[in-house]
């Protein structure tokens, strides 16, 4: 199905009282357009995007974003209602329309690849696909300051983005827009003109940054990694970190068998609530035959911050019964802290034995188990 991002971007964001508009603000020396724009464009299922940008940041938008493949600019207009009926006009225009938009503000550059992939997949069964969160306080409509209404807080939902809709449905809900419609988001347009639209559920993080405040962002995640290795290979070492120990055989592996890394990749992709490694880099692909398993770390960096997160600290206790790891312990915390850009006394790496017992105690193996803190960025 041919699928378009529009993200709307002709705001000011004045509230935010930076002197340039906040799309341009950096999030961890990236603007915030960009991580916005990212998120969509390195999706194989979106076909592109249409950004709509007042005609005074045209120019700094197609700067920042230069390389960006299957972008198309259009003006915005002085609302938001109006930028994305330019973007939803543009596409009416196109040889081929697309089947589905996806509707997401850029100020919300923490959007998931998960949260992207449901609202595709709840939009392709219902039509339409509204992300939104339950509420998790109590809820109120106030009248002249008094409290009026207390809804029933299991059918009150803050409302989110991507919102994403039939193409045909939503162009025509816009285009029958009348003079005196009020609108903050497409849901709205949608519920007048065609439907209830279908709810799916958000993420926390998927804030728009309106504040200055809100661009100080601190979420924090952790997950676990666990990884393990037989011995068998004719190698006369094995890798750990990145370091080559010399051993009486070699770990069997389908890349370099660094059971260490191993173990922390998965930790990283864990607590960024992506797949594991064998999702990214399969065994059964050849490319990854004998793969430096390092620069496959290095990998998973990048596919953490597309979705907004760096490394905090990681630690890890390697469980071996041979060879000795005491005089390669530091270099391995060297080169992890290296790929992962973070201090080497963020990176904790304990070795032991198993006592003699189990298949590490009898020399079989190796097993590492790994944790990892994440820090939003």
């Amino acid at each position: 199905m041919n699928i378009f991002a529009i993200i709307p971007a002709a705001g000011k964001g004045n509230r935010a009282g930076f002197s340039h508009n906040k799309i341009f603000e950096k999030l961890n020396g990236e603007s915030v357009l960009c991580r916005t724009v990212r998120a969509f464009s390195r999706r194989e299922d979106v076909s592109g995007i249409v950004l709509a940008v007042s005609a005074d940041d045209e120019e700094r938008a197609k700067r920042e974003l230069t390389g960006v493949q299957g972008l198309l600019f259009c003006r915005g207009g002085d609302t938001r209602t109006e930028s994305v009926k330019n973007a939803l006009e543009m596409l009416s225009a196109l040889p081929s329309p697309p089947d589905y938009v996806l509707i997401h503000d850029a100020a919300r550059p923490f959007v998931s690849q998960n949260v992207i992939g449901n609202c595709i997949e709840t939009v392709r069964q219902f039509g339409s696909a509204v992300c939104a969160l339950p509420s998790t306080d109590t809820t109120v409509v106030s009248e002249a300051g008094f409290i009026s209404e207390v809804p029933a807080r299991e059918r009150v939902f803050t409302l989110q983005t991507p919102q994403g809709f039939a193409f045909a449905q939503i162009l025509s809900a816009y285009r029958r827009i009348a003079p005196d419609d009020a609108f903050t988001d497409d849901s709205g347009v949608y519920a007048k003109y065609v439907a209830p639209p279908r709810l799916f559920t958000g993420e926390t993080r998927n804030k728009k940054l309106t504040f200055a405040e809100d661009f100080a962002m601190n979420e924090t995640r952790t997950g676990i990694g666990i990884d393990t290795h037989r011995f068998g290979a004719e190698k006369d070492y094995v890798v750990l970190g990145g370091e080559k120990i010399p051993s009486e055989c070699g770990l069997i592996a389908h890349s370099d068998g660094d059971v260490l890394c191993h173990a922390v990749m998965d930790a990283l992709l864990s607590a960024a609530g992506l797949a594991d490694i064998g999702h990214y880099f399969p065994d059964t692909d050849a490319q990854y035959k004998g793969a430096d398993s390092l620069a496959l770390l290095t990998r998973v960096c990048g596919l953490l911050k597309n979705e907004g997160f760096a490394v905090g600290n990681v630690s890890a206790a390697i469980v071996a019964e041979k060879p000795k790891l005491a005089p390669y312990i530091a270099k391995m915390k060297q080169n992890l802290a290296n790929v992962l850009q973070i201090p080497e006394s963020s990176v904790g790496i304990s070795a032991g034995t198993n006592e003699g017992l189990g298949y590490i105690g009898r020399g079989e193996g190796i097993t590492v188990i790994a944790n990892a803190l994440l820090r939003s960025v």
